[in-house]
């Protein structure tokens, strides 16, 4: 614990749904829902105007539509979210050289070493400056907790919301913490919580009058006793501004269950081309290749080949991946594949050509094969993908996180390309350019039409997603609101303008164009962050599916 609150958090308030009313003059106040459209998408982000109706990040679509029918439902854009906050982290690290971020909208900085701050009225000073220049820059809103740790900075965070700054002077902690439900502690989840009320601990003064003793007998040496001392306000975790990543993946949820061999083969060998493209962004390769199959039933296997050493060509991890398929029984239906490598290396084992033809034992099982179970998904950082926990779902927009802030706070390349990424639902599911998407709840992030598929049917209609950004030759700007059965809608408006006119066309109208995002704020369009993956967080349940249009 530090004498003064010289560790900031910054998290942005509803990020990708604030992003979308900042771009679309006709939702501003208005409920917007951000997330995959298809039958198995979760929410990513729910505005403010939403969560009122009780909309939450990871809840169901389906089940955010019948609280909320007539808000906007809308794809996540990740170009979009990825260009604004690089210009977040580009003003955070102009305070400090340490600054961690731990999503594309969340990061930890620690202001006493860039000589930011060193008590708490300068600590407090250099927080509003922040938010003034956030809002200046991007038009947006953060919210900023500032305290003598991590822990404490991110629960000032989350007192300050929306768009505010709290500051927890040392000293103050305990008295600040006693209250708080045992769930505020970093660790603790509903199986823990419940776990501490069958005990009789439901408050942080609980645990901390418990004592150390009771809470390992409870819980276990390592989580006792890290549990205990977070109860008394204790955590010197420091601001690490470089991460070593541990594995590279990608996964798609599809919207209807795949039974066809040869489709499910496809899909596989189009995941593992996919996590080359992210593991070569990165620099990096790998010795290790993962298949990860989630069934019908809910039920996850996870199987694992080594290879003689690491690698980056795509013909070798392909390969490698079908044969690892041809050990899952994938008989009853397939509802989740994905593809990964692990055991990073910053080189490549030139003479692996042989091994896209040598017959490599598996090294069998990674993970336990899981029972019928919900899919796993929360609203904080877990690790996820095909390569790492089996089983575990990644959440929205939070696993390539690093990826749009290496360039400004010196995030080591490879933890760019880390799957360890916070929740807000693995979204991804976008096929390479030219490439048919895979029929499932994946859709291209990118603004522009793709053919419509559904679970092992044929590719038909041209297809707009909804928010997607569009140009028209007569109409200028705008986006989409929603299509289908042939049309599409589409609102002109801009940034800067006021809410605009509605209008419907053919979905192969000529005069249709998809176009680049507008800037939120004047002064030309926002820049894409070099060296990131086009296709956007690995897929998940959350993944973008068929079209649910935007109801403004």
């Amino acid at each position: 614990m530090r004498a003064a609150p010289t560790i900031l958090h910054l998290d942005m308030d509803a990020f990708f749904a604030a992003v979308e009313q900042a771009a679309k003059p006709s939702l501003r106040g208005k409920p917007v829902i951000v997330g995959g459209l298809g039958p198995r998408g979760v929410v990513a982000t729910a505005s403010y105007e939403a969560r009122r109706f009780g909309v939450r990040s990871a809840m169901p679509m389906a089940q955010a539509r019948r609280l909320a029918p007539n808000a906007a439902y809308l794809v996540p854009r990740f170009t979009v979210y990825r260009s604004v906050s690089l210009r977040v982290m580009e003003l955070l690290g102009r305070l400090s050289p340490l600054v961690e971020p731990l999503s594309l909208d969340e990061a930890f900085v620690d202001l006493e070493a860039g000589g930011a701050a060193y008590d708490g009225a300068t600590a407090r000073s250099v927080g509003e400056r922040l938010r003034r220049d956030i809002r200046e820059v991007t038009g947006l809103t953060g919210s900023v907790g500032l305290a003598g740790s991590k822990m404490l900075a991110k629960i000032a965070s989350e007192e300050a919301k929306p768009d505010g700054l709290v500051v927890i002077e040392p000293g103050t902690e305990r008295a600040l913490l006693a209250p708080m439900g045992v769930r505020t502690l970093p660790g603790v989840g509903p199986a823990t919580e419940e776990h501490l009320r069958r005990a009789g601990m439901t408050t942080v003064a609980d645990l901390a009058e418990a004592g150390e003793d009771e809470l390992v007998r409870l819980l276990g040496r390592a989580h006792g006793v890290s549990l205990h001392a977070m109860a008394l306000g204790r955590d010197d975790r420091p601001v690490v501004a470089e991460r070593d990543a541990k594995s590279v993946s990608v996964e798609d949820t599809f919207d209807v269950d795949l039974h066809d061999r040869v489709r499910v083969r496809w899909e596989v060998e189009r995941l593992a081309e996919r996590c080359v493209r992210r593991l070569r962004a990165a620099g990096r390769s790998g010795r290790t290749v993962v298949l990860k199959v989630r069934r019908y039933d809910f039920s996850t296997l996870t199987r694992s080949e080594t290879l003689r050493g690491p690698t980056d060509d795509p013909v070798v991890v392909r390969e490698a991946a079908a044969r690892l398929l041809d050990a899952v029984d994938t008989t009853g239906g397939v509802r989740l594949l994905g593809v990964g490598v692990s055991g990073l290396a910053d080189y490549t084992q030139e003479d692996l050509f042989a091994q896209a033809s040598a017959g490599v034992v598996p090294d069998g099982p990674a993970g336990s094969a899981e029972g019928p179970g919900p899919v796993a998904v929360e609203g904080a950082a877990v690790p996820g993908g095909a390569g790492g926990s089996a089983g575990t779902e990644r959440v929205a927009g939070r696993a390539d996180a690093v990826d749009a802030v290496d360039a400004v706070v010196g995030t080591d390349r490879a933890a760019r390309a880390d799957v360890v990424g916070r929740a807000d639902r693995g979204l991804d599911g976008a096929p390479p350019p030219g490439e048919p998407p895979p029929g499932g709840s994946g859709r291209p992030e990118g603004p522009g039409p793709e053919a419509r598929g559904g679970g092992e049917g044929v590719p038909g209609e041209r297809h707009w997603a909804a928010g997607a950004d569009v140009r028209h030759a007569v109409h200028g700007a705008g986006w989409v609101q929603g299509s289908g059965v042939g049309r599409v809608t589409v609102r002109f408006e801009e940034p800067w303008s006021a809410p605009g006119r509605v209008r419907t066309f053919r979905t192969d109208d000529p005069q249709l164009e998809p176009s680049d995002p507008l800037p939120l704020v004047g002064g030309g369009p926002q820049p894409v962050p070099s060296g990131t993956d086009p296709t956007g967080p690995p897929g998940g349940d959350g993944a973008p599916g068929a079209d649910g249009g935007a109801r403004p």
